[in-house]
């Protein structure tokens, strides 16, 4: 599947992990530039469907890196991170953790436990969650409505879909900034856990 959007100028493409876990965006952090000594983060929007991928230096901005599209298989999720991981300088990888509105763990923050759990061996990084609730509602009011399709009908499945996976790497960006302000803020994320 193909998303033909654009952002800040640089091409967008949906990536097929089944295929290849190719990247659909890079926001101009390839693996060619110069990032110098700083430690990265990257940050996770885990979906059901799609990963949105933000990027970080420690004491910098979040910023919206990529969006793959979710395998079945978890090992193909995780070579897909760990390549962005390593082009990135990534040590630490933050995960969207999707608590119920009542500040409980439901059932949607155990999936996502069970998948970092699949992928950490995998991942040559530290992992850590952060609470994501309302990032996709703040991601959307970020990127402003969708746009409509030709002649003002209603947007096309390609429109679609991208809007979706630009949703879904601005709320791993605003979990990923969440994350880093705590930190800031002197309180970092009290649910750690060291790669294998």
């Amino acid at each position: 599947a193909v998303d033909r959007g654009q952002r800040r100028g640089f091409p967008c493409e949906l990536a097929d992990a089944q295929s290849s876990p190719r990247l659909v965006e890079r926001d101009g952090f390839g693996p060619g530039r110069n990032r110098g000594a700083v430690s990265r983060l990257l940050g996770i929007d885990l979906g059901e469907r799609r990963i949105g991928v933000a990027v970080a230096d420690h004491d910098g901005m979040a910023t919206p890196l990529t969006t793959i599209r979710r395998n079945v298989d978890p090992a193909i999720d995780a070579q897909a991170i760990a390549r962005l991981a390593k082009e990135q300088g990534a040590i630490e990888i933050i995960v969207g953790l999707p608590y119920d509105a009542s500040g409980s763990e439901g059932s949607q923050a155990a999936i996502t436990r069970a998948w970092v759990e699949s992928v950490r061996p995998m991942l040559g990084a530290k992992v850590a969650y952060r609470d994501e609730r309302l990032t996709s509602h703040l991601a959307e009011q970020r990127l402003g409505p969708m746009k409509r399709g030709r002649s003002g009908g209603p947007p096309s499945r390609t429109q679609r879909d991208a809007h979706r996976a630009r949703v879904d790497r601005e709320a791993a960006a605003i979990i990923l900034q969440d994350e880093l302000d705590a930190r800031a803020a002197g309180t970092p994320s009290g649910d750690t856990e060291a790669s294998e």
